[in-house]
């Protein structure tokens, strides 16, 4: 796949079928409902370019930032009444959307209280369509079709290990034919996820790990962060689907990831699963083999090393009929 980096020092927003031209810093994503190219937001970009492009930096990383013990005082930070100061701020330079919250901002206690928000049902409606699979998450979505044939996410030839993410040498080869999407979550988008699809959910099972930024800034360093960051993963049985391995990875500065469902009972496409406290985060939906069929747009765009920005709700692709 072609990198999402674009060297050129020419900036224009392009329409499907244009050329992009973009600063070679940027990082950019394809706007499902603009269709268009846009430039992403980085929050606190400065201080990752810095963390994992240089000497410095990678040394602080190494001995400080990835430690779990950094991203609970940032937590603990983002939990005081102090905190709430930040939030209109937030709100005014990242374009954040008031009209969906269900509560005010001078309501929220702290500044997590304001990140694990929760939304008013209509803005994010799910897709009605029975057989349709929807995104769990608001976020930068990538998909792989075929993981036994895929050669790459955010680097060309460089894929993290299945065995190593699911923590189970089982799993993996049950689902080493299989397809997957990568939604990453950046700090300003809607940090709850939810079923994509309507079936039994299991327990969940922590796997522990480090807590590097999945930012693709630390992502095109080392797509491994994947599958060594911290991680919870939970077992979706379906009927139409056969299982689908839900995970939830944690990265630097998320305080938690905080699971609201019931374990083993039944979910509906949609139900809420989860939350993750502050700092940007990611969710890997993995299905067994010819189970999805992706929607164009987010082929299309994975093929050339693009996310997808689409809302939790609408879909990501359809459930094939069985042969």
């Amino acid at each position: 796949m072609r990198p999402h980096y674009r060297k050129t020092s020419r900036r224009e927003w392009r329409t499907p079928g244009m050329v992009a031209l973009m600063s070679q810093q940027d990082i950019v994503f394809f706007d499902r409902y603009q269709r268009q190219i846009r430039v992403e937001k980085v929050y606190g970009e400065k201080y990752l370019r810095w963390t994992y492009g240089t000497f410095f930096g990678r040394l602080a990383l190494a001995t400080v930032v990835k430690r779990t013990w950094f991203s609970r005082f940032y937590g603990w930070r983002m939990d005081r009444r102090s905190s709430r100061r930040k939030i209109q701020g937030f709100v005014d330079k990242y374009n954040v959307d008031q009209s969906e919250f269900t509560r005010k901002i001078d309501d929220f206690e702290s500044f997590n209280a304001f990140f694990s928000r929760t939304l008013q049902p209509q803005s994010r409606p799910i897709d009605p369509d029975p057989a349709a699979v929807v995104f769990p998450a608001d976020g930068r979505h990538l998909c792989v079709p075929d993981l036994s044939s895929c050669d790459g996410l955010f680097v060309k030839g460089e894929m993290f290990d299945l065995k190593s993410l699911v923590g189970n040498a089982q799993l993996a080869k049950d689902f080493a034919g299989g397809s997957l999407v990568l939604s990453r979550l950046s700090p300003v988008d809607y940090h709850r996820f939810h079923f994509p699809a309507t079936g039994r959910a299991g327990p969940h099972h922590v796997i522990n790990g480090p807590l590097f930024s999945v930012n693709p800034i630390a992502l095109r360093k080392n797509i491994q962060i994947l599958a060594t960051n911290k991680r919870a993963m939970t077992v979706l049985n379906t009927e139409q689907m056969g299982r689908v391995l839900l995970l939830e990875v944690g990265a630097t500065n998320v305080g938690s990831i905080c699971q609201t469902y019931a374990e083993d009972t039944l979910v509906t496409r949609g139900d809420e699963k989860g939350f993750f406290r502050f700092g940007g985060s990611s969710t890997i939906t993995i299905f067994e083999a010819g189970r999805v069929r992706f929607d164009s747009d987010l082929v299309s765009h994975s093929a050339e090393g693009v996310e997808l920005y689409a809302r939790m709700g609408d879909r990501m692709g359809m459930v094939t009929p069985p042969r």
